[in-house]
């Protein structure tokens, strides 16, 4: 009786969305030998800008920093929608050969790691047919992102089943849904509310937003036209850098101005919001938060059109608490109702750290609450596993960039001195751990118990500063004396 052999891939990469096509590019850029493949769960490309069909969605980081540092973005308009931008993944994909190495409908279940084998062998399930098989990589590269595909999050809402009309979350958005002429309430106040509104204005729609805390909202520039500028002055190729550079310093001082100086910062904000809004609106109501600017995600509006809306009156903001959805609305606990046709309960994501992988290590399995990330890629105690993680206050890909390039400088280390296998383990295992991510977002909160930790210092933090980032994950050593290389004993035939 003879066996199928199992396929070995040198790294293994776990999605194919703006994570995942970055992370291939960097491997067949840096080690064109090393044999990959990427394994996406659902049937395209894109991720997250393939999954999402609500109206109006868009990025809220320039593309210019949002995009890759290998690839100008192109298009007119730094703030774009998610057609142009996975037209631009997409593109990327092609244009490196990358399309070819994506296996469709392919989720990874299971990776257990063998230490005398110095590899990882991965069950994988096919969505479309049920099909299990196996892999086995010498590394496994998690690029899925940290929110569950499958399902969004959605409060229990008192009387929920009793409202007659149309309930969706915008994570599962219905082709067919029409909101013309309809009376469309919209709950929540996060980055997604604030791209629904405007956008459900221009179907005709007559949108109320409902938001129990307000959020930080900055209008900014749809183009960048100085970006435009310096493209036309000097070519794509030549400008890239410099845009890059401008955009990332910029991001960056706000975000340092927003946490040494929030009051500062909120009365700066304040006035923006004054200005864009009409005479007498009461502001301090509906966009002055409890909290400081950039203890959670800033949201941008483009070109002002949320507050376009509000001032031309096809929208309206209400800051107040569910009591009970009715037959046709909500009752507020203010007792005022708001009737809807539609109800969008732009209401958050669901966190799910590595996509719900079950991890064991020579045959232990991996609890991810008692793991300390390391350098903001790897997980204690856990060998030749990496995760691409992006910023929370700046543009997800700059860090990405910086973790594929540590990473595969990491591998051409490993390649010198002979090693197979890289694990951190943390000189002082009675070091003090705080969350994951030092962020106030509802989902991030809901989930802290779920994930990994971080510790109180290099290199166990998880820099949400690009300079910082710079400087450990692009010009330090790759070797740390947390970080434990070996080369694999040969097991006996």
């Amino acid at each position: 009786m003879t066996t199928t052999p199992v396929e070995h891939l040198d790294v293994l990469i776990i999605g194919a969305g703006l994570s995942g096509i970055g992370a291939a590019y960097h491997l067949r850029r840096d080690h064109p030998q090393r044999s990959i493949a990427l394994l996406e769960a659902r049937g395209a490309t894109g991720g997250t800008w393939d999954l999402f069909r609500y109206p109006g969605i868009r990025s809220d980081s320039d593309l210019h920093t949002f995009g890759y540092s290998f690839k100008p973005w192109r298009d007119e308009q730094s703030i774009a929608g998610a057609d142009r931008i996975l037209a631009y993944l997409r593109e990327t994909a092609a244009e490196n050969g990358i399309d070819r190495l994506v296996r469709f409908h392919s989720k990874v279940v299971s990776a257990s790691w063998s230490s005398a084998q110095a590899r990882w062998t991965v069950e994988v399930e096919r969505t479309d047919t049920g099909e299990r098989t196996t892999l086995t990589c010498g590394w496994l590269f998690c690029a899925g992102g940290y929110y569950r595909y499958d399902e969004g999050f959605t409060p229990v809402f008192p009387g929920r089943e009793r409202f007659t009309g149309t309930v969706v979350h915008p994570q599962h958005w219905p082709e067919d849904l029409d909101t013309a002429g309809q009376r469309v309430l919209v709950i929540g106040s996060g980055a997604t509310a604030v791209t629904l509104v405007p956008a459900l204005t221009r179907t005709g729609a007559q949108v109320t937003m409902l938001q129990r805390t307000p959020s930080y909202v900055l209008p900014v520039p749809a183009e960048d036209a100085l970006a435009n500028r310096l493209r036309r002055l000097l070519g794509e190729e030549r400008a890239h850098p410099l845009i890059r550079r401008k955009n990332i310093a910029k991001s960056q001082f706000i975000w340092r101005f927003c946490q040494r100086h929030p009051e500062r910062a909120r009365a700066l904000i304040r006035w923006v919001n004054t200005k864009q809004l009409p005479e007498g609106y009461p502001v301090d109501e509906h966009f002055n938060p409890p909290y400081g600017p950039w203890d959670q995600r800033l949201c941008a509006v483009p070109n002002g059109d949320l507050f376009r809306s509000i001032r031309e009156g096809t929208a309206e903001v209400v800051t107040d608490r569910i009591a009970t959805f009715t037959e046709t609305g909500v009752l507020l606990e203010s007792g005022r109702e708001l009737t809807a046709d539609v109800i969008v309960t732009a209401t958050g994501l669901n966190v799910q750290a590595f996509g719900g992988i079950a991890l064991t290590v020579d045959g232990a399995e991996v609890r991810l609450p008692e793991t300390v990330a390391f350098k903001g890629m790897m997980l204690s105690g856990v060998p030749n596993f990496a995760y691409a993680i992006g910023y929370t206050n700046s543009s997800w890909t700059l860090k990405i960039g910086l973790l594929c390039e540590h990473f595969t400088r990491l591998l051409s280390h490993m390649d010198a001195h002979g090693y197979d296998s890289a694990r951190p383990v943390p000189r002082d295992p009675d070091m003090p751990t705080r969350p994951f991510l030092d962020f106030g977002a509802g989902y991030l909160k809901r989930s802290m118990d779920s994930l990994p930790r971080q510790g109180d210092h290099m290199p166990w933090l998880t820099s949400t500063d690009y300079r910082s980032d710079v400087k450990l994950l692009r010009a330090d050593s790759v070797a740390d004396p947390e970080l434990q290389f070996s080369a694999r004993v040969p097991v006996p035939a």
